[in-house]
Formats: C-alpha cells, structure tokens, sequence
C-alpha cells in the first residue's frame, strides 16, 4: 500500500501527457511535457511539474491554460483511472530542462575557450 503515491503519480502523468496532446485545444498549450507528478501520501493532492519550451511569457500563459482546464483533467482523470477521489491539481512550472540545457551550453562554452587556449 505504501507505493500507491507513486503509481498514481504515474497514471496521472501519462494519463495527463495524452489529454495535452490529443485533448486540450487551447492554443496558450504549446509545447509542453510533464516532467514529474508528485501526490501527497493521502492522495488528495497531486502537483504536475510542466515544462514548456517558450519564453517565460508562453511559460506563464501554459501553465494558466492548465490552470482553467483543471476541471476538464480531474474528471478526465476520475473516469480513465476510475479514482472515487480525484486528488486535487496544482500545474507548476518546472525550469530543470531549460536550467540543464544553460549548464550543457556553459560547459561547452568552457570546453571551446580551453581548447583555444592548447593551441
């Protein structure tokens, strides 16, 4: 019982994933994946980490769509999941991707000028 949490964090996040792509047609829902669903240990709560490829502005406005449309995916969820107790969503936006991908360029940034500097 104590892995419920998580295998319900898994079926949210592709049950999610599929309603974003062949569902939602709100035009603000750009490219967007789920990055990781955390629920609390009671299953009331369930926080969706989404990460859009934009500016933060197109960022914003994803993670508003999916704001309004949370009534739309929590019963979506209830009746593909069959929950009697759908928990409750919060879409937050998760920067990891954009953060690694500034790493990755950095340290090829530094790997160029050391190069540079053996020749």
């Amino acid at each position: 019982m104590a892995h419920r949490p998580e295998r319900l964090a898994e079926s949210i996040k592709k049950e999610v994933s599929d309603m974003i792509i062949n569902e939602l047609k709100d035009p603000r829902i750009g490219f967007t994946s789920i990055t990781s669903v955390e629920v609390s240990r009671d299953l009331s709560f369930a926080k969706i980490f989404v990460s859009v490829l934009g500016t933060e502005e197109e960022q914003k406005a994803t993670v508003e769509a999916l704001s309004r449309a949370n009534g739309f995916i929590r019963a979506e969820i209830g009746r593909r999941i069959r929950l009697r107790h759908v928990p409750e969503l919060a879409f937050i936006s998760d920067q990891s991707i954009a953060h690694g991908t500034k790493i990755m360029k950095l340290l090829q940034d530094v790997q160029v000028q050391g190069e540079g500097m053996h020749e």
